[in-house]
């Protein structure tokens, strides 16, 4: 299965994060399939290559928890139905 998670980026307490497609049983910092966006919760900046997920998506990858909301504020979703 296909999942929509964060992968993990930066020195200890600056950390920043991919949103990346990958393999449910592979690790979190591993290979990806697919480099989907970008977040820093530390500035919340999020860049977001939205056709991209959206053709994810519809393939039927899952989002995680976290990738899921800030994909709910970035209102993909929306365009997904559309």
């Amino acid at each position: 299965m296909i999942r929509l998670r964060l992968k993990r980026l930066g020195k200890k307490r600056e950390v920043s994060y991919r949103i990346v497609a990958m393999h449910s049983t592979s690790r979190r910092d591993g290979r990806p399939l697919e480099e989907l966006g970008f977040y820093n919760p530390r500035t919340d900046e999020v860049q977001l290559n939205i056709p991209a997920i959206v053709k994810r998506l519809s393939e039927g990858a899952q989002p995680t928890d976290t990738v899921r909301s800030i994909l709910q504020k970035a209102n993909v979703f929306e365009q997904l139905n559309a």
